[in-house]
C-alpha cells in the first residue's frame, strides 16, 4: 500500500478546503491546544461532518506534523502492525515531526497501543465519531494523561462569524434585525459546517451516513428497518418525553433491553442526547421518562419537515445542544429537566455540585401577551420545591424583569442568551 500519496493526497485536500472555504477558529480550539503542551494524547469526538478533521489540522498547521484519515476506502482492512508503516512515511516526507493526527482511529483494530507508544514522545491527536469506543479504548489503554474533547457543530456565535457577522457589545435596530434572521437561519439548518454551504441535502446525506456508517456498521445491527423506524420517531418527537416500554410497544420489539441499547448506539455517534428527570430520589430518576434531543436542529429539519409549526420546539433544543456544550467546560455541572405529578414542567433544570442553581423555560414569545400563564406557575413552583430563585424564560424576542409574587423572573432573548456565555 503506498501510504506516501495517500498522506499527501489528503494534507493537500484539507489545504485546499482551508484556502477555498471560510475557516473560522472554533471555540474549543485554545482549551485543546493547552492539553497539548507536553507529550500527550488529544481524543477529538463529535458527531460525523462537525469539522473534527479541520480543527485538528488548525491546532497543528505550524509546528512539524503528520496527517492521516483513515476514513478512506484506500485503508479499508487497515491492520495496527501496518500503524508503524504510517509513522515511517510521516518521517520519509517531513524529516522530525511534533504532532501526529490520526483522523478516524476507530476505524483501525488495536490502535490504541500504537498510539500509548507515540504519545511518549509525540503529541497526539486522535479523531472518532464514536464517544464510547475511542473513550473506552483510551481509558483500558493510554496509561498515564490523556484528555478528550467534544466538538459540536456550529454554536451560534461561532455561526455569525461563518457569516460574517461582527459581534459587539451593543446593535442597532438594523444590526439587531440582521441577527434575529441569522437566528432563524441558525435555527432551520443547525450548525453543520457543509449545510451552511450546500442546505439541506448535505444534511439528509450525513443523517444517513451517521445511521449506516456509525450505527448499522459499526454495531452490526440485523433489525435495520426496526432500528431506522426508532431514530425517525426519536428525532420527529424531538424535545418529547418517551419512555423505552413504550417505544418498544410502538415498534413491536420484545425486549426493553433492545430499546435501550438502540438509544444509546444513538447517543454514542452524538446523534442524539436525553436528559432525565430531575428527583432527589435517584431511582425516581431512573425509572422516570427520559427527553430525547438531537445534535442538531438542522437534522431534524431535514428528517422530521416540522420546522414552521414548532419553532418554539427547535428553540428548545437549540438550548438544549448549547447547555451541553456549556457543560463541556464545568465537570459539575448537570442538567436535567423538571415535571411534579400536577404535569407542571420546566424545560431545564441546572444543577452544580449538589445545589439547584437555575431553572429555564424556553418559548416563542414576542412580547409579554405570548408568555402563557403554565410556563411562569411551572418555574414558581418548581422554585418552591427546589429552593432556586434563579429563574429564567429565553424568548424570541421579549426583554424583561418582572416579579410574580416574591420571585423575579428574567426574560431574555434567544440570542442574547446564546452570545453570553
Amino acid at each position: 500500500m503506498d501510504f506516501k500519496t495517500i498522506i499527501k493526497e489528503q494534507i493537500e485536500d484539507i489545504k485546499n478546503i482551508e484556502k477555498t472555504e471560510n475557516i473560522i477558529k472554533r471555540e474549543a480550539i485554545n482549551k485543546a491546544e493547552s492539553f497539548l503542551r507536553y507529550p500527550n494524547a488529544l481524543a477529538v469526538t463529535g458527531v460525523r461532518r462537525c469539522g473534527k478533521s479541520i480543527f485538528s489540522y488548525l491546532i497543528a498547521k505550524n509546528k512539524n506534523f503528520g496527517y492521516i484519515n483513515f476514513d478512506d476506502e484506500r485503508l479499508l482492512g487497515m491492520k495496527a502492525d501496518s500503524l508503524n508503516k504510517i509513522l515511517q512515511s510521516f518521517y520519509e516526507l517531513y524529516g522530525d515531526i511534533e504532532y501526529v493526527i490520526l483522523d478516524e482511529v476507530q476505524n483501525i483494530v488495536g490502535w490504541e497501543l500504537f498510539v500509548n507508544r507515540l504519545r511518549r514522545t509525540k503529541k497526539v491527536i486522535i479523531t472518532g465519531s464514536n464517544s464510547k469506543l475511542l473513550a473506552g479504548e483510551l481509558s483500558t489503554h493510554l496509561t498515564g494523561r490523556h484528555i478528550d474533547i467534544i466538538l459540536f457543530p456550529f454554536s451560534f456565535s461561532e455561526f455569525l462569524t461563518i457569516n460574517q457577522f461582527r459581534q459587539q457589545d451593543t446593535y442597532t435596530t438594523r444590526e439587531k434585525a440582521q441577527i434575529l434572521n441569522l437566528l432563524e437561519k441558525y435555527l432551520r439548518t443547525g450548525g453543520f459546517p457543509e449545510a451552511n454551504k450546500f442546505g439541506r441535502t448535505i444534511l439528509a446525506r450525513i443523517y444517513n451516513d451517521i445511521l449506516t456508517k456509525d450505527i448499522l456498521l459499526r454495531y452490526k445491527i440485523k433489525k435495520i428497518t426496526n432500528i431506522k423506524e426508532l431514530s425517525k420517531y426519536i428525532i420527529s418527537n424531538f424535545c418529547r418525553e418517551i419512555s423505552y416500554s413504550g417505544l418498544a410497544k410502538l415498534l413491536n420489539v420484545k425486549r426493553i433491553s433492545t430499546i435501550s441499547n438502540w438509544l444509546s448506539y444513538l447517543e454514542d455517534s452524538f446523534l442524539t442526547f436525553k436528559l432525565e428527570r430531575f428527583s432527589f430520589k435517584m431511582k425516581q430518576q431512573i425509572i422516570a421518562p427520559k427527553k430525547i434531543y438531537c445534535i442538531d436542529n438542522g437534522i431534524v429539519n431535514a428528517v422530521a419537515f416540522k420546522f414552521s409549526e414548532d419553532m418554539g420546539y427547535f428553540m428548545e433544543n437549540a438550548v438544549a445542544v448549547e447547555l451541553q456544550m456549556r457543560k463541556i467546560l464545568s465537570s459539575l455541572l448537570e442538567i436535567y429537566y423538571w415535571k411534579n405529578h400536577q404535569q407542571y414542567e420546566v424545560d431545564f433544570l441546572i444543577k452544580y455540585g449538589n445545589k439547584v442553581k437555575e431553572l429555564i423555560q424556553v418559548t416563542y414569545a414576542f412580547d409579554e401577551n405570548d408568555i402563557k400563564e403554565r410556563e411562569t406557575t411551572s418555574l414558581l413552583k418548581a422554585s418552591a420545591e427546589l429552593k432556586c430563585s434563579n429563574l429564567k424564560i429565553i424568548t424570541w424576542d421579549y426583554e424583561a424583569e418582572k416579579r410574580y409574587h416574591s420571585k423575579m423572573v428574567k426574560f431574555i432573548p434567544l440570542w442574547k442568551w446564546f452570545l453570553k456565555k
